[in-house]
Formats: C-alpha cells, sequence, structure tokens
C-alpha cells in the first residue's frame, strides 16, 4: 500500500472531529454542537476540493476576547465561589470593563469542562440581573457521581472556564400575562430569578407573580435572602414546598403560611392555581420528572398546554 501523502496527512490532520455524546448538553441549543461540527466539516470539505488551507483560518474553537459566542467557546475568569447549601454552590465570574453578557431573560449559556481527558458540556442559566455590568454569576448543583460536578468543584478564584451562548430564554414581554406562575423545583430556580428582578426593575410592570420553589428541606432553599426582598413587593408571591420536612414548626414563622410539606401534588396545584389573582401563564424548571409531574397537575388544575413553557 501506499502511504498516505504529506498533503493528505495534513488534511486529515485539520479535519475536525466528531462531538461525543458526553459534549452534549441535550440542551437544545442552537447551534448545537454537532450543527457547529457539520459546518466545520463542510468548510473542511470545500477547502480540501479546493486545496486551499486559508479557507480554514476562519476556524476559532476558542476566543479570548471575553464576548460570549454561540459558536465558540470564550474564556472567563472565577472571581469568587461562594457555598450556599451542602452540594450547591455561586461562581461569579469576570467580564471585561464595565460590559454585560446582554443575555435575553431565561437564556441559558453552556460550560465546557474536562474529566479524565473527557470533554462534557452543561447548560446553566445565569442567576444576575440581566444588566449586571462587570460579571455574571451562575448557580450549580454539584452531584456526588456527576462528571462535570469532579471539575467544577475544583473551581477555586482566578481559574478560567470556557461558555458559549446564550440559547433559548423565555420571550417574556412586560404586562403581556395578567398572572406568571413560576414552579421551579432546586436549581430550576436559575431562569426565575432574572424574570422576578427584570418585573421588580420595571415600574410599568403590573404582571402578577407567583413563585413556587420545590425544594428537599428548609437549609436546601437557595438564595434565601434575595427571595425575600423579591417576596416584599406588592406583586410577588413566594411558596416553598419541602418534601422533607414533616412540620413546620421548626421554620422561622416568616415562612409558615407560605410554605407546604411534603410534595407538589394534584390537590396542592389545584389550591395554588386557584388562589391565583388571574389565569397564570405557567413556566417550569426542574428535573424531566418534575416538568412532566407539573405539566400533568396543571392540565387536571384546567391550564392548557398553550399556557405552558418548560425551560
Amino acid at each position: 500500500l501506499q502511504a498516505m501523502s504529506d498533503n493528505e496527512q495534513d488534511w486529515l490532520a485539520l479535519k475536525p472531529q466528531e462531538p461525543s455524546p458526553s459534549q452534549c448538553c441535550g440542551s437544545g441549543c442552537k447551534p448545537c454542537i454537532y450543527d457547529v461540527y457539520e459546518k466545520e466539516l463542510a468548510q473542511w470539505e470545500r477547502a480540501k476540493a479546493m486545496q486551499d488551507k486559508s479557507l480554514l483560518l476562519g476556524k476559532k474553537e476558542q476566543s479570548s476576547n471575553s464576548e460570549l459566542n454561540p459558536d465558540t467557546f470564550t474564556a472567563f475568569s472565577v472571581s469568587s465561589v461562594e457555598q450556599l447549601t451542602e452540594d450547591t454552590y455561586q461562581y461569579k465570574f469576570e467580564l471585561p470593563g464595565n460590559s454585560s453578557l446582554r443575555l435575553s431573560l431565561g437564556q441559558h449559556i453552556v460550560l465546557r469542562g474536562v474529566v479524565n481527558g473527557l470533554e462534557v458540556q452543561r447548560a446553566y442559566t445565569p442567576i444576575s440581573p440581566r444588566n449586571a455590568e462587570g460579571y455574571f454569576e451562575v448557580l450549580i448543583k454539584c452531584y456526588e457521581a456527576g462528571l462535570m460536578s469532579q471539575y467544577v468543584k475544583t473551581w477555586k478564584r482566578g481559574d478560567v472556564v470556557f461558555w458559549r451562548g446564550p440559547f433559548g430564554g423565555f420571550p417574556y414581554q412586560p404586562n403581556k400575562h395578567g398572572e406568571l406562575l413560576l414552579l421551579a423545583s432546586g436549581t430550576g430556580l436559575a431562569p426565575m430569578i432574572p424574570i422576578l428582578q427584570s418585573i421588580t426593575d420595571d415600574e410599568e410592570d403590573e404582571t402578577f407573580v407567583t413563585l413556587v420553589g420545590c425544594f428537599p428541606t428548609f437549609d436546601k432553599i437557595y438564595l434565601k435572602s434575595l427571595l425575600q426582598d423579591l417576596a416584599r413587593y406588592w406583586n410577588i408571591r413566594i411558596y416553598y414546598v419541602l418534601s422533607q420536612e414533616t412540620s413546620l414548626d421548626k421554620l422561622p414563622w416568616s415562612y409558615q403560611e407560605n410554605t407546604y410539606t411534603g410534595r407538589l401534588n394534584e390537590d396542592l396545584m389545584k389550591t395554588i392555581v386557584n388562589s391565583c389573582r388571574r389565569k397564570p401563564f405557567v413556566l417550569i424548571c426542574g428535573s424531566s420528572a418534575f416538568n412532566e409531574d407539573m405539566s400533568r397537575y396543571l392540565k387536571a388544575a384546567g391550564i392548557e398546554e398553550n399556557s405552558c413553557f418548560v425551560f
């Protein structure tokens, strides 16, 4: 067999690598990592057919200009790490100058990590206000066996990590809905926070909001002081559903009247929907099992699918 020519080897070395399943975060990003691969492959094939490597110069895997980009990963520096509960952390990242991420509401960004030589990607929603300047913040829950969690747990101040995006989001418009019902489980709270803040920051926005946060115990409720501040607004109510608490007696009195023990089930959903001041438009964010359960309970409570949005 004739040895492969140097030219052929050069071109093979430049051929884009097909992503492995661990590199897809599964959140329906546009472009998905597979879309980026298809685009790069087509570019490579065109360049090879024309034997012109200059056609590949547009290919950038990483960028360091600190402008978030959906196609390429950009480096951001960790500026602080705060542990919120035993397994959940709030990370703050620097933005150059006084720039802002300029995300639309509820948009997520994708993190890339490498663990034991395996590249992993996961989607997270920044919880910082949309107009936050010079920084953004992300809430991350670390799991014992999670690949990305192993990587995230090593972060300290000054470390550089790579993000791309933004993707998704909820096309929120002030006063479009009479009432929003936000159903969040655990870190599913993340996309709800910027929406709540945009409503409280806008004096013209008179949307009523009912947020239902589902957590295992009182100690595992994230961002308590922020949520307490938001609940002081005339148009915002916040309820907590604590699946592993058996009694409300040990809770601070300020939480007792708006907290339920057990799970958010069909009966409780009907009670909450009926207590809404207007027929709500519902936003849901949690695990896929949580999202499916909520959709089912909402249907039983008379809320149609076209009145729901799932993150």
